[in-house]
């Protein structure tokens, strides 16, 4: 079930962290982003910060986002 929740949150946190970023992404590329930035960031600060709750998992899910969306600009300007 906290899967499901990050997949879900994962979606608006593409968004957020795209928009946080100043990047133009069509809408697969943020949503996947997002989706994977959650569970990367999301699963990762739950397991940190279990006392935290909902919230951290919110928090991870942008800051892992932020982070993938930071490592796809590196990797799409050595092209």
């Amino acid at each position: 079930m906290f899967v499901i929740y990050l997949i879900i949150v994962g979606a608006a946190a593409g968004f957020i962290a795209t928009r946080l970023m100043r990047i133009e992404a069509a809408l697969l590329p943020t949503v996947g982003i997002g989706i994977a930035g959650a569970l990367l960031g999301g699963l990762v600060l739950r397991v940190l910060l279990t006392a935290m709750g909902l919230l951290g998992g919110f928090i991870g899910a942008v800051l892992g986002a932020l982070l993938l969306i930071w490592l796809w600009q590196l990797v799409q300007g050595r092209r």
